[in-house]
């Protein structure tokens, strides 16, 4: 299992306190007063014990009516299960749908922590391409071509991290239609579901009809939760849904009996918090690309989630060794494109859940640098040259 290039640029950037700090994807907004002020009452309360393994009765229930209005699947409470955050949801599916040497097709560029969990218990990731010059959606062929007679599971993100892609409807109706010519799941991750800029966001289960897509929500970013540490899995498969029951009583017992209640305060209380959210992420990202097109930094336009993949590779191609010159020299932290895989290589992700103040100021810096170093390199280019001349 390796470590995250996210976690570690991360934990350098603690180390420098004057750091701008635009490497972590966590909403820059508290958790909603009235979240906070129901949890606190609940557990005054008595809220405090275990629950299902699955989660309560009551929050699944209305978990069921959120997705059944918001992304048109149709389900029960008992096709829900509440987990410890959406990574532990999926960490689990891959548990109950995989073993040793099968294999997990994730989008390249990835999510890193895919990666991790698969690894953890012996199942092997491949990737199919998403290129930048595509704006980051994948084609069908590229997906169809990758798979191999040990793919069990197709995995799909959109809104995309690191990308901010989202990926059309007919895209995703047609790898859900190649899952099941190919008697593959699909793994539908879709924490940034609430978090799009006039792109409609499309759930592949609602293309489903025989069980195959597992889908995968969080309350982290959507209701600035990230520590709350509460997500769910949404399976119309029955034998999925025991299992990942099971899996939750061997590794955590129960969700959080607390930050389920602060869920249900979350989707019955005003949703004021999370419009007004998403459109200063809206606001942030129309700012950044502004200052980038006057500075000429090419960058891949994102559409949904809160994360900007900026070119780097007129300083240099290998954006790790950017992404730690530029948290030593100009105290800008960002995460490397190299930490999701090739297809983000000579790019950088700048997350948009921070200050806009911070952003800009952070993607100024990030401009000058990539000039000085582009003016170093050709200074040293001309030196060579001048030097073979005279020699």
């Amino acid at each position: 299992m390796q470590r995250s290039g996210i976690r570690h640029l991360m934990e350098l950037a603690m180390l420098d306190p004057t750091a701008i700090r635009l490497e972590l994807g966590e909403p820059d907004v508290p958790t909603p007063p009235h979240v906070v002020e129901a949890a606190a009452q609940d557990a005054r309360d008595g809220h405090t014990g275990y629950t299902s393994s699955i989660g309560s009765l009551e929050l699944r229930t209305a978990l069921a009516q959120k997705v059944g209005e918001s992304n048109g699947l149709a389900v029960g409470a008992d096709d829900v299960v509440v987990t410890h955050g959406a990574m532990h949801g999926l960490a689990m599916a891959i548990n109950a749908t995989m073993g040793p040497g099968d294999e997990m097709l994730v989008p390249d560029p990835e999510f890193p922590n895919w990666r991790m969990a698969a690894a953890a218990v012996g199942v092997d990731v491949s990737t199919y391409p998403a290129r930048a010059e595509a704006g980051f959606v994948p084609t069908l062929a590229d997906i169809e071509a990758a798979i191999t007679p040990r793919t069990k599971v197709i995995l799909v993100n959109s809104p995309n991290n690191p990308t901010g892609a989202m990926y059309p409807a007919e895209v995703l109706a047609g790898i859900v239609d190649i899952a099941r010519r190919h008697d593959l799941w699909v793994f539908s991750d879709e924490c940034y579901e609430a978090i799009t800029f006039g792109a409609e966001h499309v759930s592949p289960a609602s293309f489903d009809t025989d069980g195959r897509v597992v889908t995968f929500f969080t309350f982290s970013k959507t209701y600035a939760m990230t520590g709350w540490r509460l997500g769910y899995v949404v399976t119309r498969d029955p034998s999925v849904h025991d299992l990942l029951g099971q899996v939750a009583e061997a590794t955590v017992a129960c969700p959080s009996t607390v930050s389920q209640r602060a869920a249900l305060a979350a989707l019955r209380g005003s949703q004021e918090d999370v419009v007004r959210a998403v459109a200063s992420y809206r606001r942030r990202r129309d700012a950044a690309v502004a200052l980038l097109d006057t500075r000429g930094i090419p960058y891949v336009m994102p559409e949904g989630a809160f994360y900007l993949m900026v070119d780097v590779s007129r300083a240099t191609p290998d954006s790790e060794e950017f992404a730690l010159a530029l948290l030593r020299d100009r105290h800008v932290s960002v995460s490397p494109g190299s930490a999701f895989g090739a297809g983000g290589e000579g790019m950088v992700r700048v997350s948009l859940a921070s200050d806009e103040a911070a952003i800009l100021a952070g993607l100024g810096r990030l401009a000058d640098y990539v000039d000085a170093w582009q003016a170093e390199r050709e200074a040293a280019v001309i030196a060579v040259g001048t030097s073979a001349q005279l020699g």
